[in-house]
């Protein structure tokens, strides 16, 4: 059951329907992080295999590559990731009214 569901059930929120919103904010919380997070995985994996190649050990050389590549992941896909968090937060507030019935 989902937040569109909601409307067509009317009424106070039930059991279901609060277990459906947790589940669609975590899915939608993953869903705006997994960009980042995968691009700095596939990072820090192409690091790693450099500094196992060339016996480098630099510490900082782990940290610095991860952070610009998250932070251009950010700038890159934050237009997807504020229309995910908006689109999401109106259905919540338009279904508020449906909840307090």
């Amino acid at each position: 059951m989902s937040l569109r569901s909601l409307h067509r059930h009317g009424g106070a929120v039930t059991y279901a329907a609060a277990l459906s919103l947790g589940r669609e904010a975590i899915f939608v919380a993953l869903l705006v992080c997994a960009p980042a997070l995968l691009l700095g995985l596939v990072t820090g994996l192409v690091v790693s295999i450099f500094q196992a190649v060339t016996q480098i050990q630099e510490p900082t050389l782990a940290f610095i590559p991860k952070i610009v590549v998250v932070a251009l992941a950010i700038l890159i896909f934050g237009p997807f990731m504020l229309a995910l968090l908006t689109d999401f937060t109106s259905r919540v507030f338009t279904s508020i009214p449906q909840w307090t019935k």
